[in-house]
């Protein structure tokens, strides 16, 4: 059997957890302008959150936990979950975009 040759270390950097903590950030601001707007036309979901992917288990095949948690905090995007929403809210939200689109 071959033994596929092991990954190269990565370095952690902090511009990684900067550009996460932005990406997070555009994110949440982006959710509460839909909030407000959505507010104002009168709609509501009651759902609405950012989610981004932790990383929140540790590889099975790291070496050591220092590796394994080098870049436990990294996030590489961030978005904006609606949830879910009943039929007249949803008809509400389609009016809504279809009278925005008709201006």
């Amino acid at each position: 059997m071959s033994s596929k040759p092991p990954l190269p270390r990565r370095t952690q950097r902090s511009a990684a957890f900067n550009s996460g903590a932005a990406k997070v950030r555009e994110a949440m601001d982006a959710r509460d302008a839909l909030a407000t707007a959505l507010t104002r036309a009168g709609i509501q979901l009651p759902a609405m959150d950012v989610r981004t992917p932790w990383a929140d288990t540790v590889r099975e095949d790291a070496e050591d936990t220092e590796d394994a948690s080098d870049h436990a905090g990294e996030v590489r995007y961030a978005l904006v979950h609606l949830g879910v929403c009943s039929a007249p809210v949803a008809h509400a939200l389609a009016t809504a975009i279809t009278n925005g689109l008709a201006r």
